[in-house]
């Protein structure tokens, strides 16, 4: 569950410099350049955090004689009040930095947070809650991590490493049967192909036609377990669409494997969180 802070420090540089540009000018303008101070990180809301490594290393890059004290561990559970880190150093830096690192931090661990609430809506159910590539542009492996995080766990991470045949791809081709033998003709053996299916049709011919999982798309309850006695263990089972938090744990009770949550990444909304300097 590691975050990968090597493949993530060019996407804190870019941040930084989006943000800073060429100098924090109120900074520069309002605090003398050799002020020491301290800052503390404080949680508004209860929650799942995530992104601390995050916040290591925003500052880092900023001012590597800026000194970090962790008080929770990455993945905890938090509550309004609760001291996440204290930020020790140039005044100057600690506020050039402040909103890079409360921007990932908020984003990450409201990610993990909404996580969490699915896995734990889903408890004591076979089914596992993943995540989808509804992210945002640019930050996909920092967003995947925080449903690590939450409990979750990871789809595909691109068109490059797993085999999905959806609808434009049946349509080109003509039929699932005809998409499908031409995956497995040409996939490494230890890829799987996965086909989405909009009706109980489709899923039949999908199994049939070899297809490892078989993803049910937008099917009503009904449906799902209709679409479970077709598949009858012949292929593994995704459900996706329509997945709430007033449905997802009937969607899990049917019995399918995963869920697929989009909303987990593309519209949660940021984890309350702060920064304030607590001596200068």
């Amino acid at each position: 569950m590691a975050i990968p802070i090597p493949d993530c420090r060019d996407i804190v540089s870019r941040a930084l410099a989006e943000d800073i540009g060429s100098g924090d000018i109120t900074s520069q303008f309002t605090i003398p350049l050799d002020l020491i101070s301290i800052a503390v990180i404080v949680a508004k809301e209860k929650g799942i955090v995530c992104g601390l490594p995050i916040v290591e290393e925003v500052f880092r890059q900023i001012d590597p004689t800026l000194k970090l004290q962790f008080f929770l561990a990455e993945g905890a559970q938090i509550a309004p009040g609760d001291r996440l880190c204290e930020i020790s150093g140039f005044a100057q830096s600690i506020l050039s930095g402040e909103r890079v690192a409360l921007n990932f931090l908020q984003r990450l661990s409201g990610i993990s947070t909404k996580t969490n609430r699915y896995v734990e809506l889903i408890s004591g159910c076979k089914a596992r809650i993943i995540d989808t590539r509804k992210t945002t542009p640019g930050l996909r492996i920092l967003e995947k991590y925080a449903v690590r995080v939450g409990g979750g766990y990871n789809h595909r991470f691109g068109l490059y490493d797993a085999l999905m045949i959806k609808d434009n791809h049946i349509l080109a081709c003509g039929s699932i049967t005809k998409a499908v033998e031409l995956a497995l003709s040409q996939a490494p053996h230890v890829m799987t192909v996965t086909v989405e299916c909009d009706n109980l049709d489709q899923v039949r011919e999908a199994v049939e036609a070899g297809a490892d999982m078989v993803l049910l798309d937008n099917m009503s309850l009904s449906e799902l377990e209709q679409a479970m006695l077709l598949v009858d263990g012949n292929a593994g089972t995704e459900a996706s669409g329509g997945v709430n938090e007033s449905t997802v744990r009937e969607i899990a009770l049917t019995g399918v494997d995963v869920i697929s949550v989009g909303a987990i990444t593309h519209s949660v909304p940021s984890l309350d969180i702060s920064l304030d300097f607590s001596s200068v």
